[in-house]
């Protein structure tokens, strides 16, 4: 499928956004790219290095879920992780055999960017799911799509970081950081928002003020 890519550079990490033909992002690129990076930081990926996100509808999502998982039908969020778990910290819960057959990355030039994967979500899933109180990790939560989109994006980030919920250890610690790391993109996100709102205002007065 087609779309409109953009890179955005958050050292040390890249993060390629895609947004597919006829898909409203619904949350501007900064945010998905805080997002992303938070997640990656927290999971301690290899630096540097490239995520790719891609945000897509129920159709694309319904043929990879086929191809990928063999499962009909359409979901919110699917990762494609190109490093095995072993490339990544050990963390709270994870499954010891799991970990035993991890096979590390192959070692890189000095310099080069690792690709560690790519996220693809349906925002039409992410907007039907906030509309119709089924949202959220419990899957009953109404709220922004915006909101549904930054949790997908979160979860998404640390499957590719080699997270899974399988375990219900590592699934209870999986929520507990996906909850954290919420909450830090959100106190950033409303930053932002403020700085560039006030940034707009002294434009808007600055335009105002000339002399005629």
């Amino acid at each position: 499928m087609a779309g409109i890519g953009r890179s955005i550079y958050l050292p040390p990490w890249r993060l390629d956004i895609t947004v597919r033909a006829g898909v409203e992002p619904r949350v501007p690129h900064s945010v998905l790219a805080h997002t992303v990076a938070a997640a990656l930081g927290a999971a301690g990926a290899p630096e540097p290095a490239s995520v790719g996100l891609f945000l897509s509808d129920d159709a694309e999502l319904s043929e990879l879920n086929r191809d990928a998982m063999g499962i009909d039908g359409p979901t919110d969020v699917l990762s494609f992780p190109l490093l095995s778990p072993g490339a990544f910290p050990r963390h709270a819960g994870q499954d010891p055999i799991v970990r035993a057959e991890a096979v590390l990355p192959f070692a890189l030039p000095p310099g080069r960017r690792t690709h560690l994967g790519d996220i693809v979500v349906s925002v039409e899933r992410a907007a039907v799911q906030a509309a119709q109180g089924r949202g959220g990790q419990t899957g009953d939560v109404s709220w922004s799509t915006a909101d549904e989109l930054r949790l997908l994006v979160t979860h998404g980030t640390l499957h590719v970081c080699g997270w899974d919920h399988a375990m219900p250890d590592e699934e209870a610690a999986m929520r507990e950081l996906e909850r954290e790391l919420l909450s830090q993109t959100v106190s950033a996100t409303s930053h932002s928002l403020r700085l560039r709102r006030s940034r707009d205002h002294r434009a808007s007065n600055r335009r105002g003020h000339r002399p005629g």
